[in-house]
């Protein structure tokens, strides 16, 4: 483990954690740790996250705070682990973090089926225009069914493109076999043949090609500078007037005034979107597109992947504590 202490941590370690978890997880940490939790379930200011992280030995923050190199700079001398509750970590200045000799953890793979499974159920809403009928029922504008009433499309034999092929990308490909999709996916780096064959997915080298090529688009990607607008008003520009595009990763990855602009003059059939670039605020000229599915970001909302990162979080804590590597220690990327 280098660049960090390698000891046994002797009492109990002084933690903080950001954000109400789940009761069992919350009892748990009151029986291992000295832990402070929070009593309302709101995020934290930043100088209340800057007076956190001079008081603990252990930060506990989720993945709607952002911890960067200044407040990483100002943390106490006791900080040595941050111990993220979520999969993402780019709302982490992993760099500034390795720097002051600070462990970073992360909670893998606990949410990946919850957010395929919400990933296919916005692929339904929006082919089927399910929302859109919702709001006729509500509104009391329904006239009954007709043969020409709200049509939407069917899944079997379309094409769909998956952007970013991780956990939770892969997971979408498997469900999409099931409703007879043809699988595309476009990524980093191509998967060997037999990844490919278990996938029944096609690799995709060309972005371009991808959008314009298929009936669904679901994204999968990472927040950062190079993914920033990766879908933007040229992209959106290439897709087919009946395409979908579905977006479970991180709002920040499409331009929203672009999509309004597509959205509300026809030029794509439909989004679903879990993220919003300004989460929690949301633009609301975005919300009023009646081709819109909007869930206020519930991919990873469920009682058993919330347990299941409690249960992570800490395990990588008693690891620290022990001495020992945490499972999930995250490093810097390489320059």
């Amino acid at each position: 483990m280098a660049n960090y202490e390698e000891k046994r941590f002797e009492g109990r370690p002084r933690v903080i954690v950001t954000r109400r978890l789940l009761p069992l997880t919350e009892a748990r940490m009151r029986e291992l740790f000295d832990v402070r939790l929070r009593e309302v379930d709101v995020p934290m200011t930043r100088d209340a996250l800057a007076a956190a992280m001079r008081e603990c030995e252990v930060f506990v923050p989720c993945v709607t705070d952002h911890i960067d190199s200044q407040l990483i700079e100002q943390a106490g001398p006791d900080l040595r682990l941050i111990a993220s509750f979520g999969m993402g970590t780019e709302h982490i200045d992993l760099a500034a973090a390795h720097a002051r000799r600070i462990m970073v953890t992360n909670t893998p793979g606990v949410f990946t089926d919850d957010t395929a499974d919400l990933t296919l159920a916005l692929i339904i809403l929006t082919a089927r225009r399910f929302a859109e009928g919702e709001r006729v029922l509500r509104e009391g504008s329904w006239g009954g069914w007709g043969p020409a009433e709200l049509l939407g499309q069917s899944l079997g034999g379309k094409r769909l493109g998956i952007v970013g092929m991780g956990r939770i990308g892969q997971a979408v490909a498997h469900r999409a076999r099931a409703f007879g999709m043809a699988v595309r996916y476009h990524n980093r780096h191509r998967f060997p043949a037999a990844i490919e064959n278990m996938l029944a997915a096609h690799y995709e080298p060309d972005l371009d090609r991808l959008l314009a090529e298929s009936d669904f688009v679901t994204l999968h990607c990472p927040a950062s500078p190079q993914t920033h607008h990766l879908i933007d008003a040229r992209r959106l520009g290439l897709m087919k007037p009946n395409a979908c595009i579905v977006n479970t990763a991180r709002g920040q990855l499409i331009d929203e005034d672009a999509l309004i602009a597509a959205l509300t003059e026809g030029r794509i059939a439909a989004a679903g979107l879990d993220v919003f670039a300004t989460e929690p605020d949301v633009n609301p000229r975005l919300l009023a597109t009646p081709n819109l599915v909007a869930i206020p970001h519930l991919g990873s909302a469920t009682v058993e992947g919330r347990e299941a990162a409690g249960d992570r979080i800490i395990a990588n804590i008693r690891f620290w504590a022990d001495g020992h590597r945490p499972p999930d220690m995250v490093l810097p990327a390489l320059p």
